[in-house]
């Protein structure tokens, strides 16, 4: 279910009387309708009034009075929803939301990786204040919430009457409209809370209608014990529970792919609703801190088997380092060149020096949250279990980006999947692709009334061309505008129009229904 909320400051939350003529219709002709749900694609046009869509299909045609857009052959499909993103960082900033409106993002998914503003009902009213180019939805994160009630004294279990409080919090973000929960279990605080905890407020979420999702416990050392977790939670609080950017980042790990899917499977053969969105990258951006699960910083032994097994030190590219900003855009292995050292003294070091310059630090969501001191690109991947991954039928497409971060999934994710997954390596066929990215995401985040090209749906559209929609962004050059995205509209207002943003803020708040 969804309940949408204007974004602009002063707007009706109801229908407002005028006396006013009403605007004109607006028809895309001549376009290839690909619409969500994965059936095939075909020549027509659609039509949409207001903010909503009236009619699409191969024999709709203009009506008198309605405006006109020619779409010259290319295809328009719903805006596509990211259902991990972290674009919501800094939008009171940037409202105009350039990284996501112009890779075809209508919506996104706030709220991830156990992080958001608390509390929800005040971030509300400060993006209602400015107004976005996006729709935007939360979940509610344990790492957020674990911090409010044991704030600098959480590197321990927590406690039942802690817990109890959690749940209070939670509760009332989910009535505030929270999706559901979502778990950081490889970050600070959430990586010191056990099992018992994360199930005892997946609880909370599963009696309120809501979700789990999670950056889970290990993406790499303990791997099949964290995805063991997940599932547990999903049986025993008996809810749907998704695995955030899914992903096997561990050079030991690799070709495992299938392994994973068949145990995915047999869950959902048992009952436990799993999903899982991935992005289309072999590296991930996070905190060098990250890749000590111990937090064992000056383990040297510890720290050679990162450089070995998780990634190489011509792997690791430093995106933001504020006690030395010499080293931004190197790489561990370069800079242990400068310093005269070998790559496992300088990754210590370099966490060493990152942690003096900021004692009191804690990254409750990722390397990017506003008080992380640094951040770095991981090469841990490899292509083909991306491809094995993003194919699964329950995986959708996400960007995990942000609007001016150092990984450039921010920018370029989207296009990347139809052109280089779609188009050069047909790991998906294009319709397969758009349901990825719009009738699925919205399925797995509980989102009902969007996500496909139908009457009554928001007019969130994208338009783009096939064959030549492609990401141009580089870990060396993270903000390059993709290209092929020619329109962008949401809720009919176009925010993305000849290869710039409108100045349009006509997105909507999406929030889940106050439980009864």
């Amino acid at each position: 279910m969804r309940l949408l909320v204007p974004l602009l400051a002063g707007g009706c939350l109801l229908a407002c009387a005028t006396t006013a003529p009403g605007p004109a219709a607006t028809t895309i002709t001549n376009a290839v309708i690909v619409d969500g749900t994965g059936a095939a694609g075909y020549r027509g046009a659609l039509r949409y009034l207001g903010d909503s869509i009236v009619a699409v299909g191969p024999d709709v045609t203009p009506q008198a009075g309605d405006s006109v857009i020619d779409a010259e052959g290319m295809v328009l499909a719903p805006g596509f929803i990211d259902s991990h993103s972290h674009h919501d960082r800094f939008l009171t900033r940037t409202p105009d939301a350039r990284a996501a409106v112009s890779q075809g993002i209508t919506t996104i998914i706030a709220g991830q990786d156990g992080g958001h503003p608390i509390p929800l009902e005040r971030a509300w009213d400060s993006i209602a204040a400015v107004g976005s180019a996006v729709n935007l939805a939360y979940y509610a994160g344990h790492g957020s919430i674990r911090h409010a009630v044991m704030g600098s004294d959480f590197r321990r279990p927590a406690t039942a009457a802690e817990v109890d409080s959690m749940a209070v919090l939670l509760r009332r973000e989910l009535d505030a409209g929270a999706l559901g929960l979502s778990a950081g279990l490889e970050y600070d605080p959430g990586i010191y809370s056990d099992r018992s905890e994360v199930l005892a407020l997946a609880k909370v979420a599963a009696a309120a209608g809501a979700r789990y999702l999670s950056h889970i416990r290990s993406e790499d050392r303990w791997f099949w014990e964290a995805i063991d977790e997940i599932l547990t939670i999903g049986r025993e609080a008996r809810l749907p529970v998704q695995i955030s950017h899914i992903k096997l980042a561990m050079i030991p790990l690799w070709g495992q792919a299938d392994s994973l899917i068949r145990v995915l499977d047999r869950a959902r053969a048992s009952g436990i609703d799993v999903t899982a969105d991935i992005y289309p990258y072999p590296y991930w951006q996070s905190t060098l801190t990250v890749l000590f699960p111990k937090r064992d910083f000056d383990n040297r032994a510890e720290a050679e088997r990162i450089l070995r097994e998780l990634a190489r030190p011509e792997g690791l590219l430093i995106g933001d380092f504020a006690a030395n900003r010499a080293y931004q855009g190197k790489t561990v292995a370069e800079i242990a060149v400068m310093r005269g050292e070998d790559p496992a003294a300088t990754l210590m070091g370099l966490i060493r020096e990152s942690l003096a310059a900021s004692p009191d630090r804690l990254e409750v969501e990722t390397g990017a949250s506003p008080t992380a001191t640094e951040s770095v690109v991981a090469t841990s991947m490899t292509e083909p279990d991306i491809d094995r991954l993003m194919a699964w039928e329950h995986t959708n497409i996400c960007s995990d980006g942000m609007l001016d971060g150092a990984h450039p999934r921010g920018f370029g994710a989207f296009p990347r999947v139809l052109g280089r997954y779609v188009r050069d390596k047909g790991v998906l066929r294009l319709e397969d692709a758009v349901r990825k990215m719009t009738s699925l995401t919205a399925a797995h985040v509980g989102l009902t009334g969007v996500g496909t090209l139908a009457p009554g749906h928001p007019a969130d559209l994208v338009l783009f061309d096939p064959a030549t929609v492609i990401d141009q962004s580089t870990p060396a050059e993270p903000h390059l505008l993709s290209v092929g995205v020619s329109r962008v509209w949401v809720g009919g207002v176009p925010v993305w129009a000849g290869g710039a943003t409108t100045g349009a803020r006509p997105g909507r708040i999406i929030k889940r229904p106050r439980s009864s």
